[in-house]
């Protein structure tokens, strides 16, 4: 049996350590007075232990839904699959970063467990991270733009009723009805994040009813005044008959890579893990939506044919063109009278530059996607390192 006692509670005690995946976990088998033995756990003592012992750096990811479905899809395109043998598994690892866990959890037990040094890092909704973390100082927010999960964390009221012609939060503070015996009522599961914005928006008389789900049925039951919640396309509020308010957006989110402080500095690991993740990250998403155009020009000289790239508006690339000579036979000589342009232009301005491409003398355009885009070094790296200190 399995038992949270104090260990003075009993005559005898010696350590046992119990081992799955890669993590020691610590109990205690308890000679009892009447001779037969207990598992004990003691509260604190085994997550401290192991926080400070383990070797192993963790990622934490979501573990279920549409935030868990984009991560792993990200983490793929990124050359980082997970591999998880057995869907039922809460661990799983990435096999291109040794010495690695991956734990899948609940967004909020992520940020609470990096808190608690259970988790090294983490990807979960920057919502999440200012929810929980609440001003947590070890908390860093490592890329703040990971490109899905996209909404806002946003107040809504009733279009019906007393709130027909309330448009804007400061219509709303001005309403009559909120007083200390009847202040406004708002249903949340953001608590900490409503509370610090409504004081600094100087409310007086506000009262938050923290719950999960289904916010948007609290009004039409008489509960509760107006609710704070994510919002994405803010199609469910008005099926609802809600609307949001001018100046009621507390918070805009997107899915971020948050990392403890502590580990990245303390932990063997963590922080050339979290670089490269970081690199593998920044390079894809920064491809995302260019492409390579390859056209073939005639010209006397490759600083010619640049100078005639450059001097229009879509073909200026990443740094500038490539430019390099195209050789042929002709006449059984080799000759080079036609320049490759090498150029990085973005997906949305293509047909533009193709069009002015053509206009300066370019033929036979080849247009392929970007997978990376790697910099010298990303400014985030430079950034993180900044805010470790190093």
């Amino acid at each position: 049996m399995t038992t949270f006692l104090e260990p003075s509670s009993f005559f005898q005690v010696r350590p046992s350590s119990v081992r799955a995946f890669s993590t020691s976990f610590r109990s205690y088998v308890v000679c009892c007075a009447n001779g037969n033995p207990s598992t004990v756990v003691l509260p604190g003592s085994s997550r401290d232990l192991e926080s400070h012992e383990r070797k192993v750096v963790r990622l934490g990811l979501p573990s279920k839904g549409r935030m868990a479905d984009e991560t792993l899809s990200l983490l793929k395109n990124c050359q980082l699959s997970v591999r998880q043998l057995n869907p039922r598994q809460y661990v799983a690892d990435i096999p291109q970063l040794s010495n690695l866990e991956v734990w899948f959890q609940r967004p909020k037990d992520i940020v609470h467990k990096i808190q608690s040094g259970d988790l090294d890092l983490g990807i979960v909704g920057f919502d999440t991270v200012c929810e929980c973390g609440q001003g947590n100082d070890d908390l860093i927010v490592v890329h703040e733009a990971l490109g899905f999960g996209a909404c806002r964390l946003s107040i809504a009221i009733p279009k019906y009723g007393i709130f027909e012609n309330v448009n804007s939060l400061g219509e709303l503070a001005k309403m009559p009805q909120w007083a200390k015996d009847r202040p406004l009522r708002i249903e949340t599961g953001f608590s900490y994040l409503g509370n610090k914005f409504f004081k600094e928006k100087g409310f007086e008389h506000v009262r938050f009813q923290r719950s999960e789900g289904a916010l948007e049925a609290y009004p039409a039951m008489g509960t509760t005044d107006a609710i704070l919640d994510l919002v994405s396309s803010g199609t469910t509020l008005r099926e609802n008959n809600l609307k949001e308010i001018e100046d009621g957006v507390v918070l805009e989110s997107q899915a971020v890579l948050v990392a403890s402080r502590r580990s990245l500095n303390m932990r063997k690991g963590a922080l050339e893990i979290t670089h490269e993740i970081l690199e593998r990250l920044e390079a894809h998403l920064r491809a995302i939506g260019v492409v390579t155009v390859v056209a073939n020009m005639r010209g006397n000289s490759a600083e010619e044919v640049a100078e005639r790239v450059l001097s229009q508006p879509s073909l200026s690339g990443l740094q500038g063109p490539t430019v390099s000579p195209v050789f042929r036979s002709r006449d059984g000589k080799v000759v080079a009278d036609f320049f490759a342009i090498v150029i990085c232009v973005p997906q949305k301005e293509l047909y533009k530059s193709v069009q002015q491409l053509r206009s300066i003398g370019g033929s036979g355009v080849l247009v392929s996607d970007l997978t990376y885009i790697f910099e010298e070094e990303t400014p985030r790296w430079r950034r993180l390192l900044s805010e470790l200190g190093l």
